[in-house]
């Protein structure tokens, strides 16, 4: 009976040690609405008060979530939910090679492998509206979407090769006190494929038919936001089970109402 308690207590510590690591670095994005690139001047998005990580997830902190939750590893997740590049840059279970730093970004991580370390910790990934609403801060604008020079920044980082390689908080932090939304890594969001011709018609489907790809929007509102054309080009892209060399994540979590 002494031993059985032991074990539980253990195993209560280690998971107690990873939650304390990964749950305090988060800010508050205070709710608003925008009219993404999708959408037209009367279909705006709106977006709820929620919280966001700070930094991506890093491969240390990753690392942390592997030990506690085996099934996750290298050599025993099932390649339903992750292709052959899972941790393509480790080189066993638990040991990231040189190329994967600490405090880097994760990267080769399908999005169910990052939607199960969001859920071990009691958080989620964001939405692809929540994840466009913070990037779309600059250093001192909550929205930036009109400015030519930071959009032409953001394209210009990701003409940059191997950012990956950097340390999480290498780049700006902007108007929400985050860093890292543009010139680090891609990111997975929640819905990362409901890339849909128009705003409208996203609230005229399901929730099932509003995951499905699509290959660019048509009505799109501003089509000199490259950057962003970009960006939802790449979601249309990718599957879930895809685990590409510059695509990480970072956590969210709603507020209680």
């Amino acid at each position: 009976m002494k031993r059985i308690s032991f074990i539980v207590l253990s195993i209560f510590f280690i998971q107690t040690n990873f939650l304390a690591q990964d749950m305090p670095a988060m800010k508050r994005i205070n709710g608003g609405d925008f009219v993404p690139l999708y959408g037209s001047n009367e279909a705006r998005v709106s977006v709820e008060t929620f919280l966001l990580d700070i930094y991506p997830v890093t491969n240390e902190q990753y690392l942390s979530f592997l030990k506690t939750n085996p099934k996750w590893q290298k050599s025993k997740v099932i390649s339903l939910f992750a292709d052959k590049n899972y941790l393509s840059k480790w080189e066993n279970d638990l040991s990231p090679n040189k190329e994967a730093l600490p405090n880097s970004p994760i990267t080769n991580i399908s999005w169910y492998a990052a939607k199960a370390y969001c859920d071990c910790i009691g958080k989620r990934l964001p939405t692809m509206d929540e994840w466009e609403y913070v990037a779309m801060a600059s250093e001192t604008k909550r929205n930036a979407q009109r400015d030519s020079l930071f959009n032409q920044r953001i394209i210009e980082s990701y003409e940059t090769p191997q950012t990956y390689k950097k340390e999480v908080g290498s780049t700006y932090k902007n108007y929400w006190g985050i860093y890292d939304m543009h010139g680090l890594v891609w990111e997975w969001t929640s819905d990362f494929n409901s890339v849909l011709i128009s705003g409208e018609s996203r609230k005229d489907v399901d929730t099932d038919k509003s995951l499905f790809c699509a290959g660019g929007s048509v009505n799109a509102t501003d089509l000199m936001d490259y950057a962003a054309f970009m960006r939802y080009a790449f979601r249309g892209s990718i599957k879930a089970n895809y685990c590409i060399q510059s695509l990480g994540f970072r956590c969210a979590k709603s507020l209680k109402k």
